[in-house]
């Protein structure tokens, strides 16, 4: 039996603490029971340590035996200069969030809207040791409240690294403190707050409630808020104790005690930071190394300044569809990483297959930005798949109309007969009947503005087109398929052309928590091959290329 030495960390082991044995490998691969014992860079397993022999020749690598041995000895004219550790996929990012939230990865499935990270995609991958949201915006309360239901029924109370997500509806404010009620009423533990420009008290409320003080003086959450954040002066609000203007006004309502109010002046509003560069949806098209850096030097500062027991832990979001990209994240200093666009190919999305497999076909530059449904009237955009729809055109003539005229009726006959026809593809009394119907079980409000302001009247009309866009891509509604809206990030693209030519490039074979394993286990074989250059290993593309392979 040819013997390596197999290194890997136990659940019930406190981070870092792993045991040590050798493995028949070979046999192991061939009964499936052991996916990651294939070599890595300079044919030593990243699970396993790696020797390092100087000679006149340069530095080669040896491995290493259970007795801390070498499996080969150095020449007379060589010298062992060191032995690198381990790296486990386990291990990349900050292992305090990995305590903190019961993950065994600091990798975040990320929650997208209209429930498209689905309960199924949330399950499957908390089971697996990720942390999983629940895409909750877009949704009302009812369809929200039953899925975090069927989630809670297949998970237990024992499993808690998966939470839903908070999005900020500037058009429906109530929305948002609904959303609240909901989320503590049914325990849920974690919330991802995401589009926010300002703080707002349904967050401060989620923050706040359920605080209490250790026996040893620590201050514990009921509820974790995950901030997602592209702006410095977005991030300091979050990254700072609640404000007085919010809390004071949640203790006279009775939402929050005196002792709670006391508490939240103590501790940030988010203990997790998710810098948000070029992703789906919702994006301001950062780029990561420039606003990393300065989220973690924030949190940093903020820490010291208002003297918190540790600074925020900071993620990374949006270009993330590779190996080498979070590698690259965690290099930078990132707690953890969120994808977003790559699991939206998933067949736990609630995406439909149609969709699916448009995204399974796009490459990075198939992406453009759109009018965003829920912020319409304010300009903000979404980024979104380009390749085999005209979403992003016909919602920018949408916004161009809206901004030409201050109304329907406004419009030259001929130019709405051509917006009808080519964009809509319905009337737009048609289309007003419809989301007259929709808002008097939502906010009859909204059809009340609508009546007295021809404007609003019009945004209505055009948001009926934008909402629906994501509907008809959901349902696979293929008629309608040059409007689907497809929310996607330059990430997709990197995702299929390195996932081409292997298990995971047909997209019925893609899973949310194989995607998440072979992210994670190439960033691990990345992270090794780098410190073996640094060493002065020579290295081949070999060994610059993680493949992905079927894990567990």
């Amino acid at each position: 039996m040819e013997g390596r030495l197999n290194v890997s960390p136990r659940a019930d082991m406190p981070a870092g603490q792993v045991t040590t044995s050798v493995t028949d490998t070979s046999s192991a691969v061939e009964q499936g029971s052991l996916m990651y014992a294939h070599p890595g860079p300079a044919g030593i397993s990243v699970r396993a340590p790696a020797g390092l022999v100087a000679g006149p020749q340069g530095v080669r690598t040896v491995g290493v035996t259970s007795e801390a041995g070498l499996t080969s000895q150095p020449g007379p004219d060589e010298a062992l200069i060191g032995v690198l550790p381990p790296v486990f996929p386990e291990w990349l990012g900050d292992r305090n969030f990995n305590a903190a939230h019961g993950c065994r990865f600091a990798y975040v499935v990320g929650e997208m809207a209209r429930g498209i990270a689905s309960a199924d995609m949330v399950i499957a991958g908390a089971q697996a040791g990720l942390m999983a949201f629940f895409g909750s915006a877009g949704l009302s309360i009812p369809d929200v409240d039953e899925a975090i239901q069927k989630i809670q029924a297949a998970l237990g109370t024992s499993i808690r690294n998966w939470g839903a997500n908070l999005i900020h509806s500037p058009q429906e404010p109530h929305m948002e403190m609904d959303f609240a009620e909901l989320m503590l009423a049914r325990g849920v533990s974690n919330i991802s707050a995401s589009a926010f420009m300002r703080l707002q008290p349904a967050i401060v409320y989620l923050s706040a409630k359920g605080l209490t003080r250790a026996a040893d003086g620590s201050i514990q959450r009921r509820t974790h808020i995950f901030a997602k954040i592209s702006r410095v002066e977005v991030a300091r609000p979050f990254l700072s104790p609640a404000p007085e203007a919010m809390l004071a006004p949640l203790v006279e309502a009775g939402k929050l005690t005196a002792e709670e109010a006391a508490l939240a002046r103590l501790v940030p509003v988010a203990e997790d930071i998710t810098v948000e560069a070029d992703s789906g949806g919702h994006t301001d098209n950062r780029p990561l190394t420039v606003l990393l850096p300065m989220i973690l030097n924030l949190a940093q500062e903020m820490a010291a300044e208002v003297g918190y027991a540790r600074p925020a832990r900071v993620g990374v979001g949006g270009g993330l569809g590779t190996p080498a990209a979070l590698a690259s994240a965690f290099a930078a200093g990132a707690a953890y990483v969120v994808t977003g666009s790559v699991n939206q190919a998933a067949i736990e999305s609630a995406l439909s297959d149609d969709g699916r497999h448009m995204l399974a076909g796009a490459s990075m530059t198939d992406i453009a930005m759109a009018p965003a449904a829920d912020m319409f009237e304010m300009g903000v955009e979404v980024q979104v798949l380009k390749r085999g729809t005209m979403f992003a055109q016909r919602g920018k003539e949408l916004y161009r109309i809206f901004r030409t005229y201050d109304s329907i009726e406004a419009m030259p006959e001929e130019e709405r007969a051509a917006m009808e026809q080519k964009v809509l593809g319905r009337s737009v009394d048609d289309i007003w009947a419809d989301t007259v119907s929709f808002f008097q079980h939502r906010d009859p409000r909204e059809i009340e503005r609508a009546q007295q302001n021809p404007k609003h009247r019009m945004a209505l009309i055009f948001r009926w087109y934008l909402f629906m866009g994501a509907q008809w891509a959901r349902s696979g509604e293929e008629v309608r398929r040059g409007d689907y809206q497809i929310w996607c990030g330059p990430a997709m693209g990197a995702f299929n052309e390195w996932a081409s030519g292997s298990f995971l490039e047909p997209v019925d074979n893609r899973t949310t928590v194989q995607i998440g394993l072979n992210l994670m286990e190439g960033a691990a074989w990345l992270t090794r091959a780098h410190q073996l250059r640094l060493a002065g290993v020579p290295l081949g593309a070999a060994d610059l290329t993680y493949s992905p392979r079927p894990l567990r």
